[in-house]
């Protein structure tokens, strides 16, 4: 699997290019200078990590001081940290220290709050696939800053049966059947969750077995309680499909293990951070 290193290198290298000409030409190579991360809205602050790891990839000699952690709650005027050393790396690295925390604390505001609206129940908030590609361990881990957690992270770490393979193998059975056949060949040990769609698909399940977690798959809370009365704890519960912030308390209630959003991660709106050089007077 590609490295954080790896990725920020990338995005540097598609930012950066042939060179920083606008810094280079205007910011002697010798200038020093020191520059403040400025939260301009309210929210919770992830990414402080991966800023430093952007500018030590620009410049090592670039020193982060940092007064506010990743899980923070942020308001405007704060000022997470300030780094100094070389003004052209500060300046090389502003845009993608900003895209990421930006990104990141988006997500972590957003997810707290469906965290937040599950609170009084035992259900945990889940991430999805469903996100930038390219940066998904950075959007990941702002969920679980926002106090979510993960979900798999990619195709090869979780089986999970949705609609379409259910369909393309010929029905539930069929499905379990063969992955459960495909693991034992290959040596595999991995969790197995399965999507169903409405109350009889939950039967041919429990009739089947060989799962892990079963997916209630856009089910109203009335059939989400039925759903997980009916499994009675032989495997996990995991509630998806449209659920917003305004009704995610609701299927909390019905006693489900977990609710996966994928609204974490492709709907966040980035929190408005900036990055403004602290000239002395």
């Amino acid at each position: 699997m590609i490295t954080r290193k790896q990725l920020i290198e990338l995005a540097l290298k598609e930012d950066v290019g042939a060179g920083d000409h606008t810094s280079l030409a205007c910011i002697s190579p010798q200038a020093k200078g020191k520059a403040v991360l400025l939260v301009k809205a309210g929210g919770i602050l992830a990414g402080v990590d991966v800023a430093q790891e952007v500018f030590q990839c620009v410049d090592a000699t670039l020193q982060l001081n940092t007064f506010m952690k990743n899980g923070d709650a942020c308001s405007p005027g704060d000022i997470a940290f300030e780094i100094t050393g070389s003004a052209q790396s500060i300046l090389t690295g502003e845009r993608l220290c900003l895209n990421l925390m930006q990104r990141m604390s988006g997500i972590a505001t957003l997810t707290s709050k469906y965290v937040k609206a599950c609170a009084g129940t035992t259900t945990r908030v889940l991430d999805t696939r469903k996100t930038t590609p390219g940066i998904r361990v950075f959007e990941k881990q702002a969920v679980k800053i926002g106090g979510g957690e993960n979900h798999r992270f990619g195709l090869d770490d979780y089986i999970m049966l949705k609609d379409n393979h259910i369909d393309y193998a010929g029905g539930i059975p069929q499905a379990i059947f063969r992955v459960k056949e495909y693991l034992k060949k290959n040596r595999l040990k991995l969790q197995v969750e399965i999507e169903t769609r409405n109350l009889d698909e939950v039967n041919q399940v429990l009739k089947t077995g060989h799962v892990n977690r079963i997916m209630l798959d856009n089910f109203t809370p009335e059939q989400t309680r039925e759903a997980v009365k009916l499994i009675n704890g032989q495997y996990e519960t995991e509630s998806s499909g449209g659920i917003t912030l305004n009704s995610i308390g609701q299927y909390a209630t019905c006693g489900v293990d977990y609710i996966s959003v994928g609204a974490l991660t492709h709907s966040a709106v980035s929190l408005d951070l900036s990055l403004k050089a602290d000239i002395a007077k």
